[in-house]
């Protein structure tokens, strides 16, 4: 990984259960994010331009996420139905630091059918954005991420 978000005892604080999220992130690879993943995933979020649907395509992106960050810790979680909610806190770009929050909603078999992944502050969400586009240029969509202003 570019920076890793692993820490001694992982990427969880004490009382986040973690998962195949948490692991895919300590991992950092696309093989990592596509086992947790159903087959029709879908992932939204403002560092998106749109949402991004299927296994592939998704566990490129958060692969490619993943390794951004410098450090990534998962401090809460709670459970509700098919959903889960976590929060998190990470360094990204250079020393950037991130908050943020997702929902993982899951089919009947635990895998993950839709990530929202919500990033702030706004400066540090563009920033991340526009990274990410540069990274997998030729791989997605050019309008997929954020382009900075020439």
């Amino acid at each position: 990984m570019g920076g890793s978000t692993e820490r001694p005892g992982g990427n969880t604080a004490p009382g986040v259960e973690g998962g195949a999220w948490t692991r895919a992130f300590a991992a950092g690879t696309e093989d990592a994010f596509a086992g947790a993943f159903a087959p029709d995933v879908v992932l939204e979020g403002p560092t998106l331009n749109r949402p991004v649907r299927g296994r592939e395509e998704v566990a490129l992106i958060m692969g490619t996420a993943s390794r951004v960050y410098e450090s990534l810790v998962f401090t809460h979680e709670a459970h509700h139905g098919d959903r889960t909610y976590v929060e998190w806190e990470a360094t990204a770009l250079g020393g950037t630091v991130l908050s943020g929050s997702t929902v993982l909603v899951r089919d009947q078999e635990g895998r993950i059918v839709k990530a929202v992944v919500q990033h702030r502050p706004l400066s540090g969400l563009l920033a991340f954005s526009a990274e990410m586009g540069r990274l997998l240029k030729g791989q997605v969509d050019d309008d997929l991420f954020h382009r900075p202003a020439d």
